[in-house]
C-alpha cells in the first residue's frame, strides 16, 4: 500500500522560503513519477512540478520555473519542493502525488496516490 505524507507547511510572509516533504513508503519507487500540486479555495487543483524517481527528468509549471526546485532523496524515499521568494498566490494546500507509469505527469488524473496535503499560507 503506497502511502505520502506531506509535511513543511506553514504560514510565512511574502519573499519568505520554505521547503515541503514528501515521504513516500509502501513500495519501492524505482521507475515511478512522482509530482507536487496545489490546490487554492475555490480553484482546481494545479500542477506544480514532476520528478522521475531516479532524478533524470524535471518539469515544471510556468509560474514555478525559477523560484520552485523538485528534487528527491531516494535512500530516504522523500520527494523536495523547495520554493523561494513566495507570494501570496502561492498560498493553496500542496499535495504529493504517486504514479508508475507517467508520460507527462502535469495532470491530477495521470497519479494513482495523493498525500492528504500540507497548508501553504503566505502573507503579504
Amino acid at each position: 500500500q503506497v502511502q505520502l505524507v506531506e509535511s513543511g507547511g506553514r504560514l510565512v510572509q511574502a519573499g519568505d522560503s520554505l521547503i515541503l516533504s514528501c515521504a513516500a513508503s509502501g513500495r519501492t519507487f524505482s521507475g515511478w513519477r512522482m509530482g507536487w500540486f496545489r490546490q487554492a479555495p475555490g480553484q482546481e487543483r494545479e500542477f506544480v512540478a514532476t520528478i522521475s524517481w531516479s532524478g533524470g527528468y524535471r518539469y515544471y509549471a510556468d509560474f514555478a520555473k525559477g523560484r520552485f526546485t523538485i528534487s528527491r532523496d531516494s535512500a530516504k524515499n522523500i520527494v523536495y519542493l523547495h520554493m523561494n521568494g513566495l507570494n501570496p498566490e502561492d498560498t493553496a494546500i500542496y499535495y504529493c502525488a504517486a504514479k508508475q507509469f507517467v508520460t507527462l505527469g502535469t495532470t491530477p488524473d495521470e497519479y494513482d496516490y495523493w498525500g492528504q496535503g500540507t497548508q501553504v499560507t503566505v502573507s503579504s
